[in-house]
């Protein structure tokens, strides 16, 4: 039989291990995103090199749709690392900035876990769809690189 204690406990320790996996898979969204941007970055400038050169029309044109490409994804890895900073959900660390000492003793006496994983849930769903998106059109404008590569053969 289970004690209302133990369910406590059980439901205390899963809010705990919730909050926790969940800042880190927030974290890890950081770690892929600077990777990519610094990828991203030197790519971009590998293509810069280039720009001045005399090159078919074909590979012209698949290279700028490679930088638009790339260009776009970089905006989403930006998005992903920007800090996010509203305070209107009453859970997370920019609504208390907003608060005096004694709101804040107010804001704990109550179990906010529950609405802080909530919180940053959301805020970890956006970050992996905009490094989803972003990892989507760098992958694109490698293939569009390839193109513009294969257009210097013909």
């Amino acid at each position: 039989m289970t004690t209302a204690s133990a369910l406590a406990t059980s439901e205390d320790t899963n809010l705990d291990t919730a909050w926790t996996e969940v800042a880190a898979e927030v974290a890890r969204t950081d770690g892929k995103a600077s990777l990519l941007l610094v990828f991203n970055g030197a790519v971009l400038a590998g293509l810069a090199s280039v720009a001045d050169k005399d090159l078919p029309p074909v590979t012209k044109a698949f290279g700028a749709l490679a930088v638009f490409a790339l260009g776009a994804a970089a905006v989403l890895l930006l998005l992903v690392v920007r800090p996010r900073l509203r305070g209107d959900d009453k859970a997370s660390f920019p609504h208390w900035a907003r608060l005096d000492e004694d709101e804040i003793r107010g804001c704990m006496d109550a179990d906010t876990r529950a609405a802080r994983i909530r919180v940053l849930s959301t805020l970890a769903v956006r970050k992996f769809t905009h490094l989803r998106r972003a990892v989507d059109l760098s992958l694109a404008a490698l293939a569009l690189l390839a193109l513009a590569a294969a257009g210097l053969a013909l």
